[in-house]
């Protein structure tokens, strides 16, 4: 993007180590560009963001970084849908999926640099209908919504272990929980037949990448107009191990693992099932309705890698 940008900057004091170290980073970062001092706005445990976003838009800023983790971007994203206010990713959590399935780094200069000098693209976002919202939360995800397993799998992992390692630590949960029981699951595609399994998890995901680069959706992409859904259905740890190797190998179909792609996605079971939105998990519920807003979010993008010239 050329010519200097009005910016405002999100951050996230709980990700971040030193606050007045990486304010003074960005700050300095942009000023070399020849951006203007950018409007500095901090997130609190009431307001994951939203609020912060808001105030930017009405200050009129063409640009907001978002310096946090997948909660921090899924909160400003809510609010930047549908305007023509860039998002710019500076990841400093655990999962920052989206920046890794869209190649930001978590390297502070070069995030900037894709700020300043990166391509604009427009992604889809999902929004989930009766999401808790008198938390704070926005009910819109950038990266995936999900029900069963990958929740309970947050939910168990303390944020101490996050800090210390990383997601890994969502790995020690996760074998925790291996052995809980499948439950009976109703999920309807584009409202179609309804479509009965016996599973462990639903993941309606925008992106197709999980923690440490797992390619669970490998064909998704956040700018084709369409969720991709992923069913686990696992029996035992055994399955749970054959699902895990099929994934990292990218051997394509698994009886464990049952793909599909639509627009509007409902999930329903016959008991509460724990839920998540982009890492952060939401109030528990038999239902889980997702649908696709396309092309509603600017984001700044690494520059497409050119073509080489034809021989």
């Amino acid at each position: 993007m050329s010519g200097p940008q009005r910016a405002a900057v999100i951050v996230n004091p709980s990700k971040v180590i030193d606050l007045d170290e990486r304010r003074k980073e960005i700050c300095e970062l942009l000023a070399e560009a020849g951006w203007p001092e950018p409007l500095w706005l901090t997130t609190t445990p009431e307001d994951p963001g939203c609020g912060m976003a808001v105030q930017a838009v009405e200050a009129g800023v063409d640009v907001v970084l978002t310096c946090g983790g997948d909660g921090t971007v899924m909160a400003v994203a809510a609010v930047l849908a549908g305007t023509d206010v860039a998002l710019a990713l500076v990841p400093s959590g655990t999962g920052n999926l989206l920046a890794t399935n869209l190649g930001v780094t978590r390297d502070v200069r070069a995030a900037v640099e894709v700020a300043v000098r990166g391509d604009r693209r427009r992604i889809d976002v999902g929004i989930v209908d009766g999401a808790d919202t008198s938390t704070g939360h926005p009910g819109t995800f950038t990266v995936m919504a999900g029900m069963g397993f990958d929740a309970e799998m947050l939910e168990a992992t303390p944020d101490t272990a996050k800090r210390r390692f990383g997601w890994l630590a969502y790995v020690a949960a996760g074998v925790r929980k291996l052995r809980s029981n499948r439950v009976p699951m109703r999920i309807r595609l584009d409202g179609g037949r309804w479509i009965r399994r016996r599973a462990r998890s639903v993941l309606v995901a925008n992106v197709g990448r999980l923690q440490g680069g797992i390619p669970l959706l490998p064909d998704a992409a956040p700018d084709d107009g369409w969720l991709d859904v992923a069913v686990l259905t696992p029996r035992d740890v055994t399955d749970w191990v054959r699902l895990g190797w099929g994934v990292i190998m990218r051997r394509g179909g698994s009886q464990q693992l049952e793909t599909f792609r639509a627009r509007k996605v409902e999930v329903h079971t016959d008991r509460e099932q724990a839920r998540e939105l982009d890492g952060d998990v939401v109030s528990p519920a038999r239902i889980l309705l997702a649908r696709i807003s396309p092309a509603a979010l600017l984001l700044c993008v690494p520059p497409a890698t050119p073509r080489p010239p034809a021989a």
